[in-house]
């Protein structure tokens, strides 16, 4: 891809364009299947509350176990091939569930722990493959063009999923995942600027491994990313723990009206992701970075102060969550933009891998915790808990060198 200056938009740029449909079809896919590969279990196989749990997992495993290693891989190999890799891997695996959905659930679990390994890969490869693809001043607009289609993903992939499987069997309607993943790897075989090999870096796994995360930790900007990002991760998985119990049993919301409330955060990501596009601009992407998280939190806060379970609270439920979903993936873009930003490419990989594993490696124990504070001290005092600690995202992003950043990107030291 040329960096000239004369290229118009993105959109002009076919690499790019490319690298979206892909992207845009592997997240399809990939939420679609989070519905199918469940429904398959429990439909065709019986599988039981257990079992199903030990699938999720099976399914998230890899995030925590191979992140740290595929970081180091990305850095090493060609970003296309990797994304390609997993694509047909993980088309692959899903093409032979209608066929061997016979073998029980040990065969599902294979599945779907393969295939989370597979999405490891295509993550950590994508996120590291942009930044080496457009010019510094077109982050922002392609995070938000990116995060767009994520949000939107996020969205339509389980209602295409639960779609196909009533109108199909639950075996079949995976299928569908497994053509979406065919598309992003057309998709991303045909990009060229990512021909390239990347300069081999030296030592070891484990000592390049090490040098990613010191990047991370000596680095004023990606600390603050790393800092920001897991303690917004911990608490936030605490909260929607207890989240789930302040809607069921505090409010006593039926089903349908649990099901609407949820969804509301998803047009509201949309909506953060078009924004983010153009608000750093305007008022600088320190400003955004701390505001727009502080302004997420209060927003999340008046859910501790709803009682019942009539019109009202289920409309001031749903506007919260649209209104957060709207800031916090502002700031998610920008934090990203940043974090790309100021990472030199021939460590891309090895920083987002590290970011992933620190931000996501509490996630459990937050889990874990939210629910242990709902039994002990009551649900609706966990809940403003859980909310409170989402206020120490933005006090430690005021407090790094990312408050001072203005509506240009920072340069890598």
């Amino acid at each position: 891809m040329s960096l000239s200056s004369r290229a118009p938009s993105l959109w002009a740029d076919r690499d790019f364009l490319m690298l979206w449909i892909g992207q845009s079809a592997s997240l399809l896919a990939t939420h679609a299947s989070q519905v199918t590969l469940p429904l398959v279990a429990v439909v065709s196989l019986g599988a039981g509350a257990a079992q199903l749990g030990g699938l999720r997992a099976a399914q998230q495993l890899p995030i925590l176990l191979f992140s740290l290693f595929v970081g180091v891989l990305v850095d090493r190999w060609r970003a296309r091939t990797m994304m390609v890799y997993a694509d047909f891997g993980r088309a692959v695996l899903l093409g032979l569930v209608p066929i061997a959905w016979t073998l029980g659930l040990p065969f599902l679990y294979v599945v779907a722990f393969v295939s989370g390994v597979f999405s490891v890969c295509f993550d950590v490869a994508y996120q590291a493959s942009f930044p080496r693809l457009v010019r510094r001043d077109q982050l922002a607009q392609g995070n938000s063009i990116l995060e767009s289609s994520k949000s939107a993903a996020q969205i339509s992939g389980p209602a295409l999923g639960g779609g196909l499987v009533s109108l199909l069997t639950a075996p079949f309607a995976v299928l569908a995942s497994a053509f979406f993943f065919v598309i992003s790897f057309l998709s991303i075989w045909r990009i060229r600027g990512l021909d390239t090999a990347p300069v081999a870096p030296s030592g070891g796994v484990l000592r390049q491994i090490r040098d990613g995360l010191k990047v991370v930790v000596d680095d004023g900007s990606l600390r603050a990313v790393a800092i920001a990002t897991c303690v917004y991760q911990f608490f936030f998985t605490a909260l929607m723990t207890v989240y789930l119990l302040f809607l069921s049993r505090s409010l006593e919301l039926p089903g349908a009206a649990m099901g609407i409330v949820l969804a509301a955060f998803g047009p509201g990501a949309l909506v953060g992701s078009l924004l983010s596009g153009w608000m750093p601009r305007w008022f600088g992407y320190g400003r955004v970075v701390v505001f727009a998280a502080l302004i997420s939190d209060l927003v999340m806060l008046c859910t501790s102060f709803l009682h019942g379970s009539g019109a009202a609270t289920i409309a001031a439920l749903i506007a919260i969550n649209f209104l957060y979903g709207v800031f916090s993936q502002t700031v998610d873009v920008a934090v990203m933009a940043i974090r790309q930003a100021v990472t030199p490419q021939a460590i891309q990989g090895r920083v987002v891998a590290t970011i992933n594993f620190l931000g996501l490696g509490l996630t459990p124990l937050g889990a874990l915790l939210g629910g242990l504070a709902a039994g002990l001290m009551g649900i609706r005092l966990a809940l403003t808990v859980a909310i409170a600690g989402l206020f120490l995202s933005p006090l430690s992003l005021s407090l790094s060198p990312l408050r001072r950043l203005g509506s240009r990107l920072p340069s890598c030291s």
